[in-house]
């Protein structure tokens, strides 16, 4: 069973891999990262050159009561970290989808985040 598991956490980590070697996110143009959890959906905005998260925004954060793990909310996040980023005079990233299909919630936050003006 032990040994499944991971195999699972080994592929999954090689998928993120394969997605971030081509995704590198400067001061100027940082890379969108989303994640996702059984029960929540958040999103931050990297700096890979410096190493620093420049913003994040999640449905636990506490601007996003109410909010749940669902398109509505993915598009909510996505639209609260295009503020966010507009606040730092940031308008245009990259998208890193990280292990997930650009599908569904994903989707959605992307969505989201064009709607708040972020250029991808």
């Amino acid at each position: 069973m032990s040994h499944d598991l991971n195999k699972r956490t080994r592929v999954r980590k090689k998928r993120a891999f394969r997605v971030r070697k081509k995704v590198r996110g400067t001061a100027e143009r940082p890379r969108l990262s989303v994640h996702k959890t059984i029960k929540h959906i958040g999103a931050q905005l990297i700096d890979d050159e410096n190493g620093v998260t420049l913003a994040m925004f999640s449905t636990l954060s506490k601007e996003a009561t109410g909010q749940k793990k669902s398109k509505d909310g993915a598009r909510f996040v996505g639209q609260k970290i295009a503020e966010l980023a507009k606040g730092k005079k940031i308008g245009s990233i990259v998208f890193d989808r990280g292990r997930f299909k650009y599908h569904g919630l994903v989707a959605a936050l992307a969505e989201g985040a064009r709607d708040g003006g972020l250029k991808f």
